[in-house]
């Protein structure tokens, strides 16, 4: 099955999908967006393209594990992107996701002004990775 990993924002979202045996996530690029709107609008689009059948999607939280204040934006986002596309919309905790794609960045001397848009694809890959991982181990 393929899965796509979503690492939401206002203004962009990273996208991410796994190869079919579930195990390898893949980053697929950013998507910019005006509004929740055109967010489930142009992802919903994406993850046609790309055959998706679940969804992985970042859920934010504080250090501590509580829900961040983002986190009820971010649920209308999955309530609205699992109508759009029927799809099941699996919740991932997306703690320090940006900060390890800074490290990887940070490691591999990347400078290049598109880095800001990096951040969130390789962010997306990095939950939805996190997600493959913890499911091989909980199957194991």
């Amino acid at each position: 099955m393929r899965i796509i990993g979503i690492d939401y924002g206002d203004a962009r979202i990273g996208i991410a999908s796994s190869d079919m045996g579930e195990t390898l996530a893949t980053a697929q690029g950013t998507i910019k967006v005006n509004g929740i709107n055109d967010a489930v609008e142009k992802v919903a689009a994406r993850i046609k393209e790309l055959s998706g059948e679940q969804i992985v999607l970042g859920m934010p939280r504080n250090m501590d594990g509580s829900l961040s204040y983002r986190a009820e934006r971010t649920e209308r986002f999955a309530e609205a992107l699992k109508e759009k596309t029927g799809l099941a919309v699996v919740f991932m905790d997306e703690r320090l996701s940006t900060v390890q794609a800074y490290q990887y960045l940070n490691i591999t001397d990347y400078k290049s002004r598109k880095r800001k848009g990096i951040i969130d694809t390789l962010s997306a890959q990095i939950i939805l990775q996190a997600f493959l991982d913890s499911s091989k181990t909980n199957n194991a």
